[in-house]
């Protein structure tokens, strides 16, 4: 399941989890937290869902479904986040991901700044996993991140501060490589791919998220699963699909059509 905001642009958010989970073989589900007025340029205005509709969404979901994974994307708001941590402990949702969505590509903020104190207190102690990029890690650890050095430090400090697994990624970090870092209890591992030169990454974060979260549904170690996640953004940043203007991730990459 998916517990994130919509995209109208088709290019980040629950379509662009529910696309991953199709590509990857699951059966994906959802839980709308906000409707976004949006392209891959600017968020143009933030319409929230109404908490308890938040949960009816969930619970309706978990009564029907045997929920494997859940990852959460875009809350917004403090009252979201927490109906969503509530409802999480009263389904028994066995894995819980947190892409934590705060700023979008364009700028936008997608996070109220009241919310992060609710993200770290009520969220996090429940996931399993957190996937932050460099400036997520930079407002979750309380520093700034300039190094490769130094987002390794950031993801051992998430992980022992919210008891959990943290892959930082270092997209925003200079240099010709990416470099992802995994830190799983005592185990790190390093994740290293070619930087790929697109101006088009709108959605590479909800990709990998909702990648990691198919990958674990189907039964994939922690590391593996990354590892898999990774590999499939990737493929998707290179062979962008043409869309007018812009080329957004071509989700459906094994296909090989990125004309259409």
């Amino acid at each position: 399941m998916t517990i994130a905001g919509s995209d109208s642009g088709g290019g980040a958010g629950i379509q662009a989890d529910l696309k991953t989970f199709c590509s990857l073989d699951v059966f994906g589900t959802s839980a709308i937290t906000c409707v976004t007025a949006q392209s891959p340029d600017e968020v143009v205005g933030i319409a929230p869902i109404d908490p308890d509709m938040v949960i009816k969404q969930i619970k309706t979901v978990c009564d029907s479904f045997p929920v494997r994974v859940a990852k959460t994307g875009m809350l917004y708001s403090a009252d979201i986040i927490r109906a969503v941590a509530l409802e999480d402990i009263r389904e028994g949702i066995a894995v819980l991901v947190v892409d934590p969505v705060m700023v979008a590509t364009s700028g936008a903020r997608l996070l109220q700044s009241d919310a992060i104190d609710a993200l770290c207190t009520e969220l996090l102690p429940k996931a399993r996993i957190v996937t932050p990029n460099l400036h997520e890690a930079e407002i979750l650890c309380g520093r700034s991140i300039s190094s490769e050095k130094e987002l390794k430090a950031a993801a051992r400090e998430i992980a022992r501060k919210f008891d959990l697994a943290c892959v930082a990624n270092g997209g925003h970090l200079a240099g010709d490589e990416v470099v992802d870092i995994l830190v799983d209890g005592v185990e790190e591992h390093e994740f290293r791919s070619p930087r790929i030169q697109s101006a088009h990454t709108h959605g590479a974060g909800c990709a990998f998220s909702a990648a990691l979260a198919a990958y674990l549904a189907r039964g994939e170690l922690i590391v593996d699963a990354v590892a898999a996640a990774k590999t499939y953004v990737v493929h998707a940043l290179q062979s962008p699909r043409h869309a007018g203007r812009h080329r957004p991730l071509n989700f459906f990459w094994e296909i090989g059509d990125s004309d259409g």
